[in-house]
């Protein structure tokens, strides 16, 4: 299953968000640090759930790594993250 796949999944299944944007920016970055040249290194992740709602902003970061386990993030190079509750 593809890197961007199982990050949909994998936050949907833990946050039944309203909105979630996965956005593959890995062409971006070609050539760059952390191109693995798999076409899967650098994700934005747009997301918003009313699980985040009174968490902070580290809160809700350490909340979407976790969700993602070490199987996913330790797959990509990088993963921006806009989160609102």
């Amino acid at each position: 299953m593809r890197i961007e796949n199982q990050i949909r999944a994998r936050l949907t299944g833990a946050f039944a968000p309203e909105r979630l944007e996965v956005v593959n920016e890995s062409h971006r970055h070609k050539g760059h640090a952390g191109d693995d040249g798999s076409g899967e290194s650098h994700f934005r992740v747009v997301i918003a759930a009313p699980a985040f709602a009174g968490m902070s902003r580290i809160e809700r970061h350490r909340a979407v790594h976790a969700a993602l386990g070490p199987a996913v993030v330790g797959r990509i190079h990088a993963l921006a993250l806009d989160i609102s509750g």
